[in-house]
């Protein structure tokens, strides 16, 4: 296995795991605020919208910077 010379983002990755896990418990354990929030619709028909792109983006961080240290990459093809 080749060195890239990098440093593995563990402390990143760490942070977006804990953030992660906190929007997940809050979601969770305030399910009845979001639900009313959500149904109010006009304005806050967008809350869903930003709520998935929040969630997507935390989570497909963390989930990238945990793949870099456990040390799986993805394959860079030469051309």
């Amino acid at each position: 296995m080749k060195s890239t010379g990098r440093k593995k983002p563990y402390l990143k990755v760490a942070f977006l795991g804990m953030v992660a896990a906190v929007l997940y418990a809050l979601l969770l354990l305030k399910q009845d605020i979001v639900l009313e929030y959500i149904s109010r619709g006009g304005m806050f028909a967008i809350l869903p919208i930003i709520t998935a792109f929040l969630f997507s983006f935390v989570h497909g961080s963390f989930t990238g910077g945990f793949w870099t240290v456990v040390g799986i990459e993805a394959k860079k093809e030469r051309r």
